[in-house]
């Protein structure tokens, strides 16, 4: 099939506009690739600390016959660093305590040798959502992409395996990864966990709980029954979507993102990883025949060019993914020296169409998505319909067309089969016939900024928008406001001061269950904020990301309390309806020197100062790093 010309355009324009920082990535990364191996390089000092711990008969693997038995200076084996974000706080890396022995064995099997380089902190979203913690979690990202840097420094390494999951993390590891372009690197994730309450149950005892309705111990039991065992949750938020990114780049073993951690086949595609990566890939076909003997893993920095970002965003697009996306996938193409913006995911929203429905957007969650077809058959679909690049190169030797297929047991191995027909035409849906004609966000533009929204699970007589604001300045007051019933009303609720500069831009999930309660009431509600929604959130409106910020002196600012403002999602408009003259005469409101005290005291928060004063704004993809 054709490539789309829409999606033709976009690329060629990211191209030219990325042309000079792509071309000085490339240089870098060629420089370092021609280097001789670590083991080679380095000093015998240096050397023989990298390999003081490793096991004897690791470090005697691979010796050239008839050399002396000097591992620090014979070596020859490929050495894999491992990167983890393991910890068992987060469901779904508690599973990743075991990969490393695992790894090492399979790396063993194959001649090779593989360490664990160093790990990355992860914090978990759903347990800090409302709490001053929360403020850390956009910056922990760069923190992330920091230590992966400070890990793969000792330069020791042939190649790597990134094991990490959920939000912030997987973009943490990557933008760190893509500093080391020079090295093949794969991503291997854990799986989510099996389907417990369901997503819908879940979203409605927490509107009961906001209203009163049910208490503690009932809202506990249920959030208990959500979140019940090791993997990821299991609603398409924002790690999910990682998973079907980083399958859209052609970055995982094929079809690897949604199996559970308990089964077999888990432990199998975590084995095929280090196979991959030394290029000793299984054949899709099945068996253990070896790809062509002369291919081997490119390096992460060529495999991630234009192309590949574009069809990470087609892929967003067209799964209704998380909006946190639009800030994270900014900063992993800076990382490779690649510029994107706003724009761009707004002309390919226009002509990809939505082909699934997993909650928030839908009452499926990823167990369904996965039996129904999964990312095979999504990535199928879009190949098929023009809207993916098909020519690009990926950890397969067999291109994107191997993530097109489903991952299952073979033997003691592993095959591959084409995804069929959808298995669901109520959860995936052909590109044919699918349910919408174009992506699931929009961006939103206006006299109140740019901003984007997530239309996928927003009821369409809920598109458009236009009430009186009412101004907070933190998310705990428009819970008092909600509690004390003075929001019964048509509102816009502009909650401010939450970007990257003025505290961290946390997500505002915790606003979603007062303004479903409000919405469902049968009230015209929407939310207008310089901060982040959850992956999870999405059937009320929300004006999300507004940049400028406010504590740049953005035009949130100079809102005040009654003025009228539309959120057009049909149209791309997001507007304060006030006389232009005195739009342009009114002062700009500075942030409550109680809350400038408040984001930089407390829970660490005083440790990223710094980071928060040299961030990029939301669309430039909140780097503090540039």
């Amino acid at each position: 099939m054709k490539l789309h010309k829409t999606i033709d355009r976009v690329t060629e324009r990211i191209r030219r506009r990325s042309g000079p920082a792509r071309s000085a990535y490339l240089r870098r990364l060629q420089a370092a690739a021609v280097r001789p191996p670590g083991t080679e390089r380095l000093g015998c000092a240096n050397v023989g600390h990298a390999l003081a711990a490793m096991p004897d008969e690791d470090k005697a693997v691979a010796m050239p016959t008839g050399r002396p038995r000097i591992p620090v200076l014979a070596q020859r084996a490929p050495n894999i660093g491992i990167v983890t974000a393991y910890n068992d706080m987060l469901s779904a890396h508690a599973p990743l305590q075991h990969y490393p022995e695992l790894i090492k064995t399979e790396a063993r099997r194959l001649g090779a040798t593989a360490q664990v380089a160093g790990g990355v902190p992860a914090m978990c979203d759903g347990v800090t959502q409302g709490t001053p913690g929360m403020e850390l979690s956009l910056v922990s990202r760069d923190v992330i992409a920091m230590a992966t840097a400070v890990a793969l420094s000792h330069d020791m390494f042939d190649g790597a395996l990134m094991l990490g999951v959920c939000d912030k993390i997987v973009p943490g590891l990557l933008i760190g990864a893509l500093h080391f372009g020079h090295l093949p690197t794969l991503f291997v994730p854990a799986g989510p966990m099996t389907s417990g309450l369901s997503n819908t149950a879940k979203s409605t005892i927490r509107e009961q709980a906001a209203q009163g309705l049910v208490g503690r111990a009932e809202l506990l039991q249920a959030e208990s029954q959500a979140y019940h065992g090791p993997g990821t949750c299991t609603f398409y938020g924002t790690a999910n979507s990682n998973q079907m990114l980083l399958e859209a780049m052609g970055l995982h073993v094929p079809g690897t993102a949604f199996v559970n951690p308990g089964e077999a086949l888990r432990q199998e595609l975590t084995r095929e990883a280090v196979r991959t990566v030394l290029g000793k890939a299984s054949a899709l076909d099945g068996g253990p025949t070896e790809p062509p003997a002369d291919w081997t893993c490119p390096p992460i920095g060529e495999l991630v060019d234009e192309r590949c970002i574009v069809n990470a965003m087609v892929a967003l697009l067209a799964t209704g993914g998380s909006t946190n996306h639009l800030i994270h996938w900014v900063a992993v193409a800076r990382a490779a020296g690649i510029v994107i913006d706003w724009d761009d995911f707004a002309a390919l929203s226009a002509v990809v169409p939505l082909l699934t429905r997993v909650y928030p957007n839908g009452t499926a969650d990823v167990n369904a998505f996965q039996a129904a077809g999964g990312p095979g058959f999504v990535l199928r679909e879009l190949r098929d319909a023009g809207l993916l690049h098909a020519d690009v190169a990926t950890v397969r030797a067999e291109g994107i067309d191997a993530f097109t297929r489903l991952a299952q047991a073979h033997g003691d191995g592993l095959a591959w089969q084409h995804a069929g027909p959808s298995g669901d035409e109520t959860v995936v849906r052909p590109a044919s016939d699918p349910f919408a004609a174009t992506g699931g966000l929009q961006l939103l533009q206006g006299n109140l900024g740019r901003s984007v929204i997530k239309v996928s699970a927003v009821p369409d007589d809920r598109h458009v928008i236009e009430a009186e604001a009412r101004i907070f300045d933190s998310q705990e007051a428009l819970h008092k406001a909600f509690a004390a019933g003075e929001l019964e009303r048509d509102v816009v609720c502009v909650v401010r001061w939450q970007g990257p500069q003025a505290n961290g831009m946390p997500e505002l999930h915790k606003l979603t269950p007062p303004l479903a309660v409000l919405q469902g009431k049968g009230f015209k509600v929407a939310l207008v904020t310089d901060g982040r929604m959850s992956g999870a959130s999405g059937k009320v409106p929300a004006a999300i990301h507004v940049s400028p910020e406010a504590a740049a002196g953005g035009p949130l600012a100079r809102l005040r309390d009654g003025d009228r403002v539309r959120l057009d999602a049909d149209a791309g408009m997001l507007q304060a309806l006030v006389d232009p003259r005195e739009w342009e005469e009114r002062s700009v409101a500075t942030m409550p020197p109680e809350l400038v005290q408040a984001n930089g005291l407390g829970m660490g928060r005083e440790l990223f100062a710094g980071m928060r004063r040299n961030v990029t704004t939301a669309e430039e993809g909140a780097c503090s790093w540039l």
